[in-house]
């Protein structure tokens, strides 16, 4: 047997919680990790206590044809790094020298989320159409921020 990296562990607690989206373009999910321990998980969809896109009948963005990393303020859900942050806020929990494991790299609305959080380190697997946040991220990176990505293996 072998066992998987830290890394590839919470990587894969990621991807599962990511079964827990309710978004119908995409799934992700987020954990939260400071010192090899779990701090909060998130996944995107509506905000808590809100109806779902499909209970509205579909999502808005592609009814409007809006791609992929774009016009992200058009949308009904939150994204996973968010749900995270903000979990991590409702239990007050710190998030300042924390690791993000992302099944997916962040948009550039989580990627300034994320740098004002204090998270040292994001981990994603695969990537987002968001020229932005690639900007934001090589500019933070100079500052001491650390972004890797890894490749899971398939299970």
């Amino acid at each position: 047997m072998k066992r998987p990296s830290w890394d590839q562990y919470f990587l894969k607690i990621a991807r599962l919680v990511a079964t827990r989206a309710t978004c119908l373009r995409r799934a992700v999910g987020a954990v939260l990790v400071r010192d090899r321990h779990l701090l909060a998980t998130g996944y995107n969809g509506a905000p808590t206590g809100l109806k779902h896109c499909e209970e509205l009948g579909g999502c808005l963005r592609e009814q409007l044809g809006i791609p992929s990393g774009t016009r992200h303020e058009i949308c009904r859900g939150t994204h996973a790094e968010q749900n995270a942050i903000a979990q991590a806020a409702r239990f007050g929990l710190s998030t300042d020298g924390a690791t993000i494991y992302v099944t997916n790299h962040p948009c550039s609305i989580c990627t300034k989320i994320l740098i004002n959080a204090g998270i040292q380190r994001i981990v994603y697997a695969e990537g987002y159409p968001d020229e932005l946040a690639v900007k934001l991220l090589a500019e933070a990176t100079k500052n001491g921020l650390m972004v890797e990505q890894i490749e899971l293996d398939e299970d």
